[in-house]
């Protein structure tokens, strides 16, 4: 293909957006499939499938990590060998052979990195990198990868991997010295670790306490660890990609791939935990000539991303947190929540089940890191004179309540430069927050402790530039998004169910519903600032597919007649539960049921395997009753007997099944909806593997099944010899291949220099519409213009669109195209009724403009199911 073909787009510098793109003559993605390459589904198979990818109409294949991860990963994030490809997915050969394979067809390839961390596998020797610093300690060459207190003990790396306390793991023999192989070993079970030269004719015990490495008990981890890693992780051992060496070492095949045209782009996992995101990314830019670079960066309320990282934009949180907002109706917000105090006794708002949460993380699962940061703290006042009378107790109490009403993963402040105003602001508006609960004698040490966050002089002068205060500066955040990850995401979101599907990464669940005008502010400030950001609505981290989402959105718009039909489901179903099972569990039951209802072999419920699985991973990681590390099997049992005796009985599923049937025409609404919007708003919209057609998966591993893409392909190949639509999955599949082959055809009007977003006027709240197109044609007139319907329950109850109408620009004699259904209409005002009668969505195309080639314009027949 051409350099200029699709998807290959060349000097898309310009306009004030301008340093948010790639460099000029580096290619921009129009779209993007993720792939989930893994030892089940390697790069063979996505090869296999890149014939579907294109009918499909998407320009690149979007890959999951490509290095090589401990064997057996799932997912590819843990990283052993930054100098091959996975060989477990098939290697480099493999990937080549795709890589060819989707340029015979004119696409492309990006891949996830990951950046942060690297396994601690099973056994040790398996990341040869971490195994000679265990061997080696400081003298090692890569002891300067890896993020540890060297200083700690005399014992460098703490590994707690013992299933009891070392005393009694060498009384009893569970460990041993294994010299039979040449290099002399400690075996623990699975274990293995190497012995430090010199030490090997030690009696046992004093041989393992002359190792760089202490062995201990699992438990340990969570107080005393000493080397960064990723959130609570303890077999995912940051690494310290700030220094050259370590990114030129970690990068080096990955800046050759994109060298050689083998990647297009990259997508980077987690920059919050680096010592220094814009560093890091900076200095990607400058190795990869520019490249095109999304990262994955959690949005919180009003915040944006930092304008001078030489990056495209985010992965596309911020986006679905809008397109799905569309769809959720803020009237319901009310009757939502009085029916959970209903189900649960309570009337607890989340902002206090997010701070109860967060404390939890701060004082348990992550002491570890706030100790660190307190000890830093008291060595950085004892060296002050001004400062020696703040005590390590007031400082541990101040950052404590910094960490847990901080409200996001990080504020951006560099050692060495004054703080943006924006971190001053958060920093500020968080001590105020923190100060709420401390007492008054305190508060001279929280200001000395925000001071110091924000690289300020404060104590004697000249002493901002000290290296403990520099390392307090970076430690602080990249502890702040761990606090939030696991406090937020993975605690308060499973404990707190008012509306299931808000519960998301990115998300709010305080926040019901986003106004269309709303919507179109941030569309604009997009294609101003971000134009080439990823969208996105399902992830590999998404706690619910985006189908699973739009069926729960429409209880926000039925509210009282879902209280109704759960006071009936609970009646039904009194006899499975037991006294242990709360309010908040049960409620997260009845919406994951109506949530997947569809997704079993029959069309019917979800399975007992995969709502059991779902189910133990949700009340674990709520930390109420029951965790991964203490479970309580009574509970637990309590649980599962309730999930099964619902599964099984018959009058409950019927119930059930008759409230899933009076959604589904709102939840097409939904289903459709969003898919197209997200697929035309601005920015390389993502369609995660399988989620072309209905998807009902649930958060991983759930999400990561396989994908049946020989369905898919017989989907898509009737749809375009003109069959209608058969079910709400064809229709998807409709929706989605057409947008992706109309971004395909003209990627000037999604992701050119000039591409534009204009909002189009309609008479009702209950339809989204606007335009897509290029300041070089027409003066700047759409091109496109992209209508959906929204709260269609609530449209319903209104009596339907009656007099309502979009006003379409003037399209000229050519008039307006659907590429949906083939109807022609004229520019003005249009009824909706008219417009939607077929399908509740429309992608029209100017017939004036340019003729839309091929199958991306080929529409099905006029009668399409409604």
């Amino acid at each position: 293909m051409s350099d200029t073909a699709p998807g290959r787009q060349q000097g898309l510098h310009g306009g004030s957006a301008a340093q948010h793109r790639p460099a000029p003559g580096r290619p921009v993605p129009v779209s993007t499939y993720r792939l989930q390459v893994r030892p089940e589904f390697g790069y063979d198979d996505a090869t296999a499938v890149v014939d579907h990818l294109d009918a499909l109409g998407v320009s690149h294949a979007y890959l999951s990590p490509l290095l090589q991860p401990t064997p057996g990963s799932a997912h590819g994030y843990d990283v052993v060998d930054h100098s091959r490809v996975n060989p477990e997915a098939g290697g480099r050969e493999a990937l080549d052979v795709l890589v060819q394979r989707l340029r015979s067809r004119g696409l492309a390839a990006v891949a996830d990195v990951v950046p942060n961390h690297m396994a601690v596998p099973t056994p040790a020797r398996l990341n040869s990198a971490l195994w000679s610093v265990l061997r080696d300690g400081p003298d090692s060459p890569f002891a300067r990868w890896f993020d540890v207190d060297w200083w700690t003990s005399g014992h460098a790396i703490l590994m707690p991997v013992l299933g009891s306390r070392i005393g009694q793991v060498l009384g009893s023999g569970e460990l041993v010295l294994d010299t039979s192989g040449g290099e002399p070993l400690l075996r623990y079970y699975d274990h293995v670790f190497p012995v430090r030269p010199g030490t090997e004719t030690l009696p046992l015990a004093e041989l393992v306490d002359r190792q760089w490495y202490r062995l201990a008990h699992w438990r340990v981890a969570d107080e005393e660890l000493n080397y960064r890693r990723f959130f609570d992780v303890d077999t995912l051992a940051a690494i310290r990609v700030e220094d050259p060496e370590v990114f030129d070492a970690t990068h080096a095949l990955l800046l050759e791939l994109l060298a050689s045209g083998a990647l297009e782009g990259l997508r980077i996992d987690h920059p919050d935990g680096l010592a220094d995101p814009r560093g890091y990314v900076r200095r990607l830019a400058e190795r990869s000539g520019g490249a095109w670079v999304v990262v994955e960066k959690i949005l919180e309320g009003s915040e944006v991303l930092p304008d001078d990282w030489p990056v495209a934009g985010t992965t596309g949180y911020d986006a679905l947190l809008r397109v799905g907002g569309l769809f959720v109706d803020p009237a319901g917000a009310g009757p939502l929540s009085a029916l959970l105090a209903e189900v649960t006794g309570e009337a607890t708002g989340f902002p206090a089940v997010v701070a109860a949460a967060k404390r939890e993380v701060v004082e348990a699962g992550l002491y570890a890191e706030v100790h660190r940061l307190v000890q830093l703290l008291v060595q950085i006042v004892a060296a002050d004179v001004r400062l020696r009378d703040h005590t390590e107790r007031a400082l541990r109490e101040c950052v404590v309540e910094l960490l847990v009403a901080f409200p996001r993963y990080r504020a951006y402040v560099v050692p060495g430069e004054p703080a943006p105003a924006e971190a001053q602001r958060v920093l500020e508006e968080t001590a105020e927050a923190a100060r709420e609960h401390l007492p008054e004698e305190r508060w001279d040490t929280l200001a000395v402790v925000v001071d110091l966050l924000l690289g300020r002089e404060v104590g004697s002068a000249g002493r901002q530039a000290d290296a403990d205060r520099a390392e307090l500066v970076v430690r602080f955040q990249q502890t702040c998004g761990p606090v939030m990850a696991k406090g937020v995401e993975d605690t308060a979101f499973y404990r707190w169910f008012r509306l299931a599907g808000l519960n998301e990464v990115g998300g709010d669940p305080d926040r019901v519903g986003v106004a269309p005008e709303e919507f179109h502010a941030y569309c604009a400030q997009q294609v101003r600032d971000w134009p080439v950001a990823m969208t996105t609505l399902t992830t590999h981290d998404t706690k619910r597919d985006e189908d699973v989402r739009a069926r729960l959105a429409v209880l926000s718009e039925l509210p009282l007649e879902f209280a109704e039909a759960l006071r009936h489901w609970r009646r039904l179903a009194a006899e499975h539960r037991r006294q242990e099972l709360d309010g908040q569990t049960e409620h997260l039951v009845w919406q994951t049921l109506l949530g997947t209802w569809g997704s079993g072999r029959d069309g019917g419920p979800i399975s007992g395997e995969r709502l059991l699985g779902y189910l133990e991973k949700a009340i674990r990681e709520a930390k109420v009753h029951t965790t991964w590390t203490n479970p309580d099997e009574a509970y637990e049992e309590a649980v599962r007997s309730f999930a099964v005796g619902v599964l099984g009985d018959a009058a409950v599923m019927e119930a059930v099944e008759a409230f899933s049937q009076r959604i589904a025409g709102p939840v097409r609404v939904g289903v459709l909806g969003q898919k197209l919007v997200q697929v035309t708003m601005p920015g390389v919209p993502d369609v995660y593997q399988g989620t072309e057609v209905v998807s009902l998966s649930l958060v991983d591993p759930d999400n990561r099944r396989p994908v049946d893409y020989a369905d898919r392909r017989r989907r898509l190949a009737r749809l375009d010899s003109g069959a209608r639509p058969s079910d709400l999955s064809d229709e998807k599949l409709l929706v989605t291949s057409r947008a992706l082959r109309l971004r395909r055809e003209h990627p000037e009007w999604f992701v050119g220099e000039g591409a534009t977003y204009t909002a189009v006027a309609t008479s009702t709240g209950n339809a989204v519409a606007f335009g897509r197109g290029t300041s070089d044609l027409d003066g700047g007139a759409p091109q496109v213009v992209v209508v959906a319907t929204r709260l269609a329950a609530s449209l319903e109850r209104l009596g339907g669109w009656g007099q309502h109408a979009v006003v379409l620009p003037d399209a000229g004699p050519g008039g307006w195209r659907d590429a949906l259904t083939g109807a022609r209409v004229d520019g003005g005002a249009v009824p909706l009724a008219e417009l939607l009668s077929a399908c509740p969505v429309a992608l029209l195309v100017r017939e004036g403009a340019s003729e839309v080639a091929g199958a991306a314009a080929r529409p099905v027949v006029e009668d399409a199911a409604p």
